[in-house]
């Protein structure tokens, strides 16, 4: 694993490499440390499974408000109420359009976790990289989130291929909510 600053210019570039050629990436978000991935890479989405021990679906992240609402399957009285909640340390599961990422993420219902982060870092990549990209918590399913780079390093270098330290991250996982039947209900708070 290749382990670079966040603050380097050549960064975003290093990232978008890595995600375009469907690797996986570790990145700094407002809240924890999150695998990263191309969401519309089924091969992506299958190593950062691998890697988490699981295959439950992927939240990922949107560069802007407008471009997350247009991936959304709703009305726009809908997209209105969900709008609410989309930003900073939250993500809202709705219904999207098929093939705006890999259907192994969508769960049965096609619907997506999607996140705005307000990190500037996750804001460039997010709008550099120009489609979807993962976001999940740097863990192995069932372990705590990992916060220090040290470690994320030393547990992840064999499976990851590239590191973004922005050092010690020592935030919560988002608040989650669900757009069910005109309503949103919270997950996790």
């Amino acid at each position: 694993m290749k382990r670079i600053s966040s603050d380097t210019p050549e960064t975003i570039n290093a990232v978008c490499d890595v995600l375009s050629k469907g690797n996986v990436v570790v990145y700094p978000t407002d809240t924890l440390y999150g695998f990263g991935g191309n969401a519309a890479n089924g091969d992506a989405i299958k190593k950062i499974n691998q890697i988490k021990g699981r295959t439950a679906p992927l939240s990922v992240l949107a560069p802007d408000r407008s471009t997350a609402l247009s991936w959304m399957k709703l009305t726009e009285d809908e997209k209105i109420l969900v709008s609410k909640k989309l930003g900073g340390a939250a993500t809202v599961i709705v219904p999207v359009f098929k093939d705006i990422v890999h259907s192994s993420i969508t769960g049965e219902y096609n619907t997506l976790g999607i996140r705005i982060p307000y990190h500037s870092f996750c804001q460039q990549l997010a709008r550099k990289f120009g489609g979807p990209i993962t976001s999940t918590s740097v863990n192995r399913t069932g372990d705590p989130p990992m916060t220090d780079p040290n470690h994320i390093y030393s547990e992840f270098k064999h499976e990851v291929d590239l590191l973004i330290d922005d050092g010690i991250i020592s935030g919560r996982g988002s608040a989650i909510y669900i757009y069910k039947h005109g309503k949103l209900k919270t997950m996790r708070s």
